[in-house]
């Protein structure tokens, strides 16, 4: 016996402790995925913490006769404009650790040859003595050939596509003191000046017939900005504009007070014209200007300044990509700075080679004269600063600062708005106003269960609510984006006649069915109150939704439906109403599942106690049940709220998906749930997009976390005091 019992002991210890060993391996397991995600959600928002920075690749020199006007991004095999001593261009490649020549463009002196580049793309501009313009692409010219051409000629080296011809006035052309040209993706302008009068010619590059002529006179200063359609005139110590749309020549004052040198460069447009950067010597300062909404239409306002002490703004050029703009000065210094808000994030010295730059990926182009220097970015997408994130901003088009998420956009050089402040507010609404709709619904009904209702019909009821805890949240997303979305206008008014109405119908039920509940064979006495509450439920929603919006309506003398649309901004079927409706119905069974049990398990002892000395049912559910199942309620409702606050597939199909910053409950939402899911897929790996949509996931996942742990420490707090005073 003595044997068997400890042959049987050790079994029985061996057992236990590889049970030990498989249950501690498998919570391991479990605790090292869950490091293993929060790890890989840090590790991939993190760059965004990164400062940028310029690496230095290497630099080049053109021969002493050829000076740099337009880079390429020669490292991806672009070409490389210079203009040659003997009046014609060239166009050089990188071999090896060299820049050779590829092709020369060939004319007479006689013709006026330049460069300008329209968006990362760079064409070449021939204007003969008979004012003909003629407008070639670069990437237009075969890059296989190494021999000089001459266009004219039509020779077969050079394959010509994409290419813009027309004509200036002769006799402005033939007197002209000095002439500029600019290119935006739908007009060329070019502008003659003689003396202090200027004339500018607009032609639209998709229809070249379509022609505008404009005459300005007693201009100091010109800038043409084709991509907004405008001009820029300073005259005296006054900045102008005029728009193309505007009437002959008049002027709208910009601003004032502006003394620099007419032959220093103090004004610097992006790429598509709608934002430009103007120096002032007097306060040393940059200042940015964004095309804006205003009573006299598209103006350009001021937004933001950048203090630059005793520095001169050499260039500025903005990557194609990001909201990263690269300040040089004369001090051989660098700024990196986040185009939309202003904030200079970075600051570098380089070498002393540099009077223009440019952006080419992740490169950074510096030349002067003959020489031409490469930096490389480290770590772009840090110039995402938190004022960017989360405050105002003031956005190209837009007629004040506003908080704005709209990532995507049809072409490069386009400011990116992201702005988490409305998807922020988007899931804080909607599972604020869930929570209002589940918790008396779900708690109301935990309550009867639990503490009303027979334990036989408790049985009942309580597995078929938990059922629909089952039911998956895209069935009922699925059911409100086709069923309670197109019905939303009627519903809304019908819904706000039931939630004020619904008292003291109730409160009606309560005082009528008892005394004809004793009409009723005492098997059917009990649980009557269900019954006639539900039917009063059903027969209050009919006369909501049939009856009650046209009652409405015929009183207030109003027609509620148009005055609603006309109040919203979004579609009615995609407010925020309809997604917490929605989303109420999908987080009330686990509420009620939680609270349920909280409730059912206050014991017995307490409840006849407070019976004994006198207490009623209510008096008893009050002051003991409530007190004592508090901390299991309060941590349902905590928990219903990071549910809907985490849900994905309701929020996505039943809202619109418009990210607004308003707290209004007519207007629609982006949840950041739902923005995840719309655009991680579309990213770009290792973009700052990419890296921002990882952010909010790291934010989604401290909120859980947060509301768990506070739901845990209030419900172990309140059950403290409620056992122990």
């Amino acid at each position: 016996m003595t044997f068997d019992s400890n042959s049987t002991n050790k079994k029985r210890q061996r057992s236990d402790r590889w049970s030990r060993y498989v249950v501690t391996g498998f919570g391991g397991l479990v605790l090292l995925t869950l490091v293993i995600l929060i790890t890989h959600l840090i590790s991939q928002a993190l760059p965004l913490a990164y400062t940028p920075s310029l690496q230095h690749l290497s630099s080049f020199k053109t021969q002493d006769n050829e000076e740099i006007i337009s880079a390429g991004d020669i490292i991806n095999s672009q070409p490389l404009l210079v203009r040659k001593s003997d009046c014609r261009l060239g166009l050089k490649l990188l071999k090896g650790d060299s820049l050779e020549s590829n092709h020369d463009y060939i004319r007479p002196c006689e013709h006026r040859l330049s460069a300008h580049s329209v968006m990362g793309e760079n064409y070449i501009v021939d204007v003969s003595p008979n004012a003909q313009v003629r407008v070639l692409p670069v990437r237009s010219f075969n890059m296989g050939d190494s021999t000089a051409v001459d266009i004219a000629t039509s020779a077969p080296q050079a394959t010509l596509s994409n290419n813009i011809t027309f004509a200036l006035p002769k006799e402005k052309w033939r007197e002209r003191d000095n002439w500029n040209m600019a290119l935006s993706s739908k007009w060329a302008v070019v502008s003659i000046s003689k003396g202090n009068s200027v004339f500018i010619r607009w032609v639209n590059r998709l229809r070249p017939t379509q022609v505008v002529d404009k005459r300005f006179y007693n201009v100091d200063r010109l800038v043409l900005l084709p991509g907004s359609e405008s001009v820029l005139l300073q005259i005296e110590d006054a900045l102008y504009l005029n728009r193309l749309s505007d009437k002959g020549a008049s002027l709208l004052p910009i601003i004032s007070g502006i003394d620099a040198s007419l032959d220093e460069n103090i004004i610097f447009p992006l790429a598509k014209d709608r934002t430009f950067f103007l120096t002032n010597t007097k306060t040393q300062t940059l200042t940015r200007w964004v095309l804006s909404k205003s009573e006299k239409g598209l103006i350009f306002k001021p937004t933001y300044q950048i203090a630059l002490p005793g520095e001169i703004v050499r260039d500025v050029a903005e990557h194609a990509s990001m909201n990263l703009v690269a300040v040089l000065t004369d001090k051989a210094r660098v700024l990196l700075v986040n185009r939309v808000s202003g904030d200079v994030v970075a600051s570098q010295q380089i070498e002393r080679t540099a009077e223009n730059i440019t952006w080419y990926g992740n490169k950074l182009y510096g030349y002067s004269g003959n020489t031409l220097s490469v930096w490389e970015g480290k770590h772009l997408s840090g110039i995402t600063t938190w004022a960017s994130l989360f405050e105002p901003q003031h956005y190209e088009g837009y007629g004040a600062e506003e908080t704005v998420w709209q990532t995507t956009s049809a072409s490069d050089f386009q400011e990116a708005k992201f702005s988490l402040t409305p998807l922020l507010i988007g899931s804080i609404k909607a599972s604020l106003l869930a929570l209002l709709i589940a918790i008396p619904v779900a708690i109301g009904a935990a309550i009867y269960t639990a503490f009303f209702a027979k334990s036989r019909l408790r049985n009942i009821i309580k597995p078929a609510i938990e059922l629909l805890e089952a039911i998956p949240s895209v069935l009922i997303g699925f059911i409100a984006a086709i069923w309670l979305s197109p019905k939303a206008e009627q519903f809304l008014f019908s819904f706000a006649f039931f939630l004020i109405v619904i008292p003291f119908v109730l409160i009606v039920v309560a005082l009528v069915q008892r005394p004809i509940a004793e009409y009723l064979p005492k098997k059917l006495r009990h649980g009557a109150e269900l019954l006639f509450a539900i039917g009063g439920v059903f027969f209050l929603g009919f006369i909501s939704v049939e009856y009650a919006p046209a009652l409405i309506f015929s009183v207030m003398g109003v027609d509620g439906f148009t005055l609603l649309a006309s109040e919203s901004n979004s579609p009615i079927g995609k407010t925020t109403i309809v997604v917490a409706l929605a989303l109420g119905v999908a987080i009330s069974p686990s509420i009620y599942s939680l609270a349920e049990d909280a409730i059912n398990g206050v014991p017995n002892d307490l409840k006849h106690a407070s019976f004994a000395l006198g207490a009623t049912r209510l008096q008893t559910l009050l002051r003991v049940v409530l007190h004592v199942a508090l901390p299991g309620i309060v941590a349902a409702i905590m928990l219903g709220f990071g549910r809907a606050f985490g849900e994905t597939m309701i929020v996505l199909m039943v809202t619109g998906n418009t990210p607004i910053s308003s707290w209004g409950l007519i207007e629609g939402l982006r949840a950041l749930t739902a923005n995840l899911a719309i655009e991680l897929p579309e990213a770009d790996v290792s973009s700052a997009h990419y890296q921002i949509l990882f952010f909010t996931a790291c934010i989604l996942f401290l909120f859980t976390f947060l509301v768990n742990t506070i739901a845990e420490l209030l419900r172990q707090h309140i059950r403290s005091r409620a056992y122990y005073g």
